[in-house]
């Protein structure tokens, strides 16, 4: 609240301009639950089994075999490795993924997709996966909104895999989701033709080409920064300039009662923050609510 009060005093030396009032948030740990296993993972997990079952050849190959085993250690092992700096395990997944939703146009991608986020349960948390949002991460955005600022999503996750939901349960419209994303081709045919998805990657959104994909969607620097771990540290660091300061927030997972307590993959964005005098968020100590929906 005190930063944004000096971002909006006209006269104020840390004043910041409406057109530059550019807040990104992470997703996946920072504005929704990513425990046992980032939400979309369990969506990938889905439609990679539904493929080992057709193909038995599959079954003895990863990642088809830690979906059909419903391998959750594996998948989310992968993710944590990635943010410690071993891709190994991440590009198994995400060639498994890419070749899963090869040709799949992008409306039928979305359609199963929502139908996921709103009917299946999180694993162990008592809710939809819908409803694994953080209560105060939402007012947050409402509160930036309130006060000039525009808000965009920068997740390491599949764009469009947000898309669908993200303007019912943020208030974040589907054209300000910065994502990673697989390669598109458009494919003609008698209905007006469609865009489909291709078996390689268009980008992966996650360190340092964070910067680099807010830049390409946004053509400004960004003055908020929300994340939760290392893979977010390049946009913490990308926000803001001297004559704009920036406010950096890091949400510290340390709520094993309410959500969970994990520093994996976060060792080195906690160093950074206290180094850098980033404002660091215990779940624990300073949220009274945890997710939206809760009394």
């Amino acid at each position: 609240m005190e930063y944004v009060d000096r971002a909006v005093q006209e006269s104020g030396a840390q004043h910041v301009p409406p057109s530059e009032r550019i807040a990104v948030f992470d997703n996946d740990g920072t504005l929704w639950c990513e425990k046992p296993m980032p939400v979309e993972l369990g969506f990938v997990l889905q439609q990679l089994a539904e493929r080992a079952e057709q193909d038995l050849s599959l079954r003895a190959h990863q990642p088809w075999q830690a979906a059909r085993d419903k391998d959750y250690a594996w998948l989310g092992y992968a993710i944590t490795k990635h943010y410690q700096g071993d891709d190994s395990g991440l590009t198994v997944l995400l060639d498994g993924v890419l070749q899963a939703f090869a040709d799949m146009s992008v409306d039928t991608y979305a359609e199963i997709a929502e139908r996921f986020l709103r009917t299946t349960p999180h694993p162990t948390l008592g809710r939809l996966h819908r409803d694994c949002t953080y209560l105060p991460m939402i007012e947050l955005l409402r509160y930036l909104e309130a006060h000039g600022f525009t808000i965009y999503i920068a997740s390491g996750g599949d764009r469009d895999f947000m898309r669908p939901i993200t303007e019912e349960v943020y208030g974040i419209p589907p054209e300000r989701i910065i994502g990673s994303s697989a390669g598109l081709r458009y494919r003609d045919d008698d209905t007006g033709g469609s865009v489909v998805y291709q078996a390689k990657l268009d980008g992966f959104d996650d360190g340092p080409m964070k910067p680099v994909r807010i830049w390409s969607r946004t053509g400004r620097r960004p003055v908020v920064a929300a994340g939760n771990s290392n893979g977010d540290i390049p946009m913490l660091g990308y926000a803001g300039r001297p004559s704009r300061p920036a406010l950096r927030l890091l949400i510290l997972h340390d709520d094993a009662d309410r959500e969970f307590s994990y520093t994996a993959g976060a060792e080195t964005s906690l160093a950074q923050a206290q180094a850098q005098d980033w404002t660091v968020v215990s779940i624990k100590n300073d949220w009274a609510t945890v997710f939206a929906g809760e009394s």
